[in-house]
């Protein structure tokens, strides 16, 4: 049994609160685990999305509707973007994406559209794993690349990039619905 595994059942058989709390290594120990039971899955992000260059210094707060805040980002810097989701049913949720990364993933398809920046942009469909948590696991938080604290829920997505595993991050389960494409 793995280190996150074992912490996920001490938790459940105590109710320990304060075990709940995984970090990034445990979390890509999840990950790792669901691959080798055949319960990890791929898919990429295919729905197009807004976006807007970020001002240097400026934080992101992901707030997803009917939940609150899911996340805060580092300070953003020159070049880096704010990106929302084309999402009503999680309030379009805005998030940072560095620019390096913005580069590898997203394609501006548009204008900017009004005076605060926003243009369409396409994700290019880079494929992750994932692997959705369920009631077993329950609720736990986790340590997000960025260092900030993310909150993984039931039905939630746990998304890995498989060039970077430490790049593993907790997707809304209505996000991940109205934004993902499940390749298998």
């Amino acid at each position: 049994m793995t280190a996150a595994a074992a912490i996920l059942l001490a938790t459940m058989l105590t109710g320990d609160a304060s075990a709940r709390h995984l970090s990034l290594e445990q979390v890509t120990g999840l990950m790792d685990r669901a691959r080798a039971e055949g319960v990890a899955g791929e898919a990429r992000k295919s729905k197009p999305v807004d976006a807007r260059p970020a001002r240097a210094g400026e934080v992101v707060v992901t707030v997803i509707a009917g939940e609150g805040k899911e996340t805060q980002s580092h300070p953003a810097a020159t070049g880096d973007w704010v990106v929302r989701n084309r999402c009503p049913e999680t309030g379009n949720e805005q998030y940072l994406v560095d620019a390096g990364v913005f580069a590898e993933r997203y394609v501006l398809s548009g204008p900017p559209q009004g005076a605060d920046g926003w243009r369409a942009a396409v994700p290019q469909g880079k494929v992750v794993r994932y692997f959705v948590v369920t009631p077993g696991h329950g609720e736990f938080t986790f340590e997000a690349p960025w260092g900030e604290s993310m909150v993984a829920r039931p039905g939630d997505a746990i998304v890995q990039d498989p060039d970077n595993p430490r790049d593993t991050y907790r997707v809304a389960a209505a996000s991940f619905r109205c934004s993902y494409e499940i390749l298998r």
